[in-house]
C-alpha cells in the first residue's frame, strides 16, 4: 500500500507493541489517518489498563502526532446507509466498527483493520496485515 489510509484500533495496538510487520507496512503509506472513535477505544482500554496513566500519555503523544478525523452529519449519513444493509443482509457488526467504516467511506481511504467482519460493508476499501 502506498495511498492514504484509515487505521483500525487492532492496527494501532499493534503499533504500540511494537509489531515489526506493521511498521514495515506502516513506511510505505503516503498518509494516515485516525478515526475519532478508535482513539476512544484506546483510552478505554487505557482506563482499564494497570498501566492507565503510561498508556494514556502514550495515546496523548500519538494523538498530537496524527490526524484524527472526527465524525459529522455526512459521517452519520453513512453510518445509517451502511447500518441498514447490514440489518438487511442480516450480518451485523460492532457499533464502533460501523462508525470507523463510514469516516473510511467518507474520506474515500482504505481502512487498515486485522478484523474480518468489515469484508461485509459495501464500497469499503481493505487491507488486512
Amino acid at each position: 500500500m502506498n495511498g492514504r489510509c484509515l487505521l483500525d484500533t487492532n492496527i494501532i495496538i499493534a503499533l504500540f507493541a511494537k509489531d515489526l510487520a506493521i511498521h514495515e507496512h506502516i513506511v510505505n503509506v503516503a498518509e494516515v489517518f485516525i478515526p475519532c472513535i478508535v482513539i476512544g477505544e484506546l483510552y478505554f482500554g487505557a482506563f482499564n489498563s494497570l498501566k492507565f496513566q503510561e498508556n494514556l500519555t502514550r495515546i496523548d503523544e500519538f494523538v498530537l502526532n496524527n490526524t484524527v478525523l472526527a465524525c459529522n452529519t455526512e459521517t452519520a449519513k453513512r453510518y445509517g446507509d451502511i447500518k441498514n444493509h447490514l440489518k438487511e443482509k442480516g450480518q451485523p457488526i460492532p457499533e464502533n466498527d460501523i462508525w470507523i467504516a463510514a469516516i473510511a467511506q467518507q474520506y474515500d481511504l482504505t481502512l487498515i483493520t486485522k478484523d474480518s467482519h468489515f469484508e461485509v460493508i459495501e464500497n469499503l476499501k481493505i487491507e488486512t496485515w
